[in-house]
């Protein structure tokens, strides 16, 4: 599913933001704003099966850049390659809506390969979000990935 903030029902909406609280406040015990200003102007990418949420990430875009970010899986499809899965759709719907934009995003520090394997590459040193260690990471442009 990929939609605008805009474009999603409510119980969408309900359903996103439960699960990046779950994820990103109480499972690693960082108590910040997770719901910002930048939802309003998002598209929200995630996967689904029988109407439960299993991926997700938003994609924002400036006038020079793309970002995405908010990449999650919930805890009990964990384990199944949908990271892998939900980053390649979110940079395919990048191409698709923002061809040869390049794109930065703030990864945790524990999955910079894991970027990596996608053409990323480190564009800062290790610094602090909201008390978790991150990397600033880019990809020159958008290309196209695969769905697998």
């Amino acid at each position: 599913m990929i939609k605008s903030t805009d474009e999603l029902t409510t119980q969408e909406l309900i359903t996103i933001f439960q699960a990046r609280t779950e994820v990103f406040v109480v499972e690693q015990h960082c108590p910040y704003q997770e719901v910002d200003e930048a939802d309003r102007q998002a598209v929200h990418v995630w996967l689904e099966e029988k109407g439960e949420l299993q991926a997700y990430t938003r994609i924002l875009a400036t006038d020079d850049e793309i970002h995405f970010g908010r990449v999650l899986v919930v805890k009990k499809f964990r384990g199944h390659q949908l990271g892998r899965k939900i980053v390649a759709k979110t940079l395919k719907e990048i191409e698709r809506r923002y061809p040869n934009y390049p794109i930065k995003i703030s990864a945790q520090a524990y999955l910079v390969d894991f970027y990596r394997s996608f053409g990323f590459k480190s564009n800062s040193e290790v610094y602090l979000e909201d008390g978790i260690p991150h990397i600033e990471m880019c990809l020159p442009k958008a290309v196209n990935q695969s769905d697998s």
